[in-house]
């Protein structure tokens, strides 16, 4: 801790990350052990984000993560459109393909930036805010993959007329970025994907992935 940062504030939000980490809660106990700091300070720091909604604590008095985040995870998407535009214009320019970066919104893939290439006399149509299951397409698909994979891992899943006839895609799951789950690819109108392309988007969900971090 500096001079210019806040103690209180600090352990509020490394309770938030520890409770964002955890899938059944932590108890009081749990956080006091993992933060360093006395039970008294657990409950303090547990009131006041719940007062917030960002915390609430079940009926067996395990807190975790509220409602509340989500209205700040509004926020979230514009931001990560911002940072991920530059590698998707690269990708779209080099393959000559419509590029999209896709994240999980429940149990759908939500597009939330899409770049066209500027040369090609035809492209897939494919705008911000579509959504479809994560089990089709490749943009879902390749984020169930990588739940499955190693941590830190990078891959390609291919796909041909899950979402549109006629049209293949290519996606790479974002990898290493803390509380953001998603991919970058691509989807054009063939039959098949070249062989250089799966790679090509791998590079591109690592790009953002950095711009994120």
């Amino acid at each position: 801790m500096t001079a210019e940062t806040s103690q209180t504030l600090d352990r509020g939000l490394r309770v938030l990350k520890l409770l964002a980490d955890t899938d059944h809660g932590l108890t009081v106990t749990e956080l006091s052990n993992r933060l360093g700091v006395n039970r008294t300070v657990v409950y303090r720091l547990l009131a006041t984000l719940e007062q917030h909604a960002l915390v609430r604590r079940d009926l067996g008095g395990r807190a975790r993560v509220g409602l509340g985040v989500l209205r700040l995870g509004r926020q979230v998407h514009p931001l990560v459109r911002e940072a991920a535009l530059p590698a998707l214009r690269s990708l779209a320019e080099d393959i000559g393909a419509t590029a999209h970066l896709t994240l999980v919104d429940g149990s759908d893939a939500l597009a939330v930036a899409v770049v066209e290439p500027t040369w090609t006399d035809y492209h897939v149509a494919y705008r911000a805010g579509f959504r479809h299951p994560l089990d089709r397409g490749a943009a879902g698909r390749a984020i169930l993959a990588a739940r499955r994979q190693p941590v830190g891992e990078a891959t390609y899943t291919l796909t041909h007329g899950e979402l549109e006839a006629g049209a293949s895609g290519a996606a790479a799951a974002l990898v290493g970025v803390t509380g953001v789950e998603g991919s970058v690819g691509v989807v054009m109108l063939s039959d098949s994907v070249p062989e250089r392309v799966g790679p090509r988007v791998v590079d591109a969900a690592r790009e953002v992935a950095e711009a994120l971090k």
